[in-house]
C-alpha cells in the first residue's frame, strides 16, 4: 500500500488504523454486551478526531457519535465519519463483521476514504483502490441484513437465481462486495448517510455500481443526515439487480 503523505487518504488511513487500534483492546478483558459497544463508540470517536484535528483542523467533521453541526452545510470539506459500524457484532468477540469508516466530502462529493476491518487487520481505501476479484461459478451472492432483510433482496435473489447472505454492519457489507465475498448488497428500511459514506467510495473506486434502491445517486452532506437505502453491485449484475428491485417495488 503506497501512500502520499500527507494526502486525504493517508489522512483517512490513520483515522481508521487509530479508531481500530482503540477498539480491538476493549474486546478482550473489558466490558461486555451494550457496555462493550458503548465504551467502543466512545473511544473510536476520540481516536478518529485526534487524527482529523490534529491533520485537518479546519475541515468540518460530521459523525454519528457527535450532535450534527450545521455549519458542516457550508463547508468545504467535510469528514463523515462511523466510528464504530456494527456496534452488535463488535460487541460479539466472535464476530468480524464489523467496521471503522472514514470518508472526506469535498466539491459536492465523495474525494476520498478508508474503511477498516479490524478484526480481519484489513484497511480499504480509494487510492490505491481495491482490485475486484472475479466471481465465482455459482448463484448470485446477496448480502442483506442480519435482522431485517428487505423484500427487494429477496426479489434480486428468486430474479437472479440467486441466495441470500445474512451479514453484519453496512460497511462490512458493502465490502463484502468489493472483497468478492458477495456479488451484491441490497439495502433498505433505514440507514444513515455515515452508514454508507467511506465504504461506498471504496466501492466505486473499485468499479462497483452504487445508488438508491430507485436508481438515483446517493447524495451526502444533506441536511437529512437519513440516507435510508442502498444498492451496491457487480457492474456486470447491476443492471439485472436494479431491474428486479424495480419490479419488486
Amino acid at each position: 500500500m503506497e501512500l502520499t503523505a500527507g494526502s486525504d487518504v493517508a489522512v483517512a488511513v490513520a483515522a481508521a488504523r487509530a479508531a481500530a487500534a482503540a477498539l480491538l483492546p476493549l474486546r478482550h478483558g473489558g466490558p461486555e454486551g451494550r457496555a462493550l459497544g458503548d465504551a467502543g463508540d466512545a473511544a473510536a470517536q476520540e481516536a478518529i478526531l485526534g487524527v482529523l484535528t490534529g491533520a485537518r483542523p479546519g475541515d468540518a467533521v460530521f459523525s454519528e457519535e457527535a450532535v450534527d453541526d450545521a455549519r458542516r452545510l457550508t463547508a468545504d470539506r467535510v469528514w463523515i465519519v462511523d466510528p464504530l459500524d456494527g456496534t452488535r457484532e463488535y460487541s460479539d468477540p466472535a464476530r468480524t463483521d464489523w467496521a471503522v469508516h472514514v470518508a472526506l466530502w469535498a466539491g459536492g462529493d465523495l474525494v476520498a476514504a478508508a474503511v477498516a476491518l479490524p478484526a480481519l487487520d484489513e484497511v480499504h481505501l480509494t487510492e490505491p483502490a481495491p482490485v475486484l476479484p472475479p466471481r465465482p461459478e455459482g448463484p448470485v451472492r446477496i448480502a442483506v441484513s442480519r435482522t431485517r432483510p428487505p423484500a427487494e433482496a429477496q426479489a434480486v435473489a428468486d430474479a437472479l437465481e440467486g441466495e441470500l447472505v445474512p451479514l453484519g454492519s453496512a460497511g462490512y457489507k458493502t465490502l463484502a462486495v468489493v472483497r468478492g465475498e458477495v456479488d451484491a448488497y441490497v439495502h433498505g428500511g433505514g440507514m444513515y448517510q455515515w452508514d454508507s459514506a467511506a465504504p461506498v467510495a471504496v466501492a466505486r473506486a473499485a468499479g462497483l455500481v452504487t445508488c438508491r434502491l430507485d436508481g438515483s445517486p446517493l447524495v451526502y452532506n444533506d441536511p437529512a443526515p437519513s440516507l435510508p437505502d442502498l444498492v451496491v453491485a457487480r457492474p456486470e449484475l447491476a443492471p439485472r439487480v436494479l431491474a428486479a428491485v424495480a419490479a419488486a417495488r
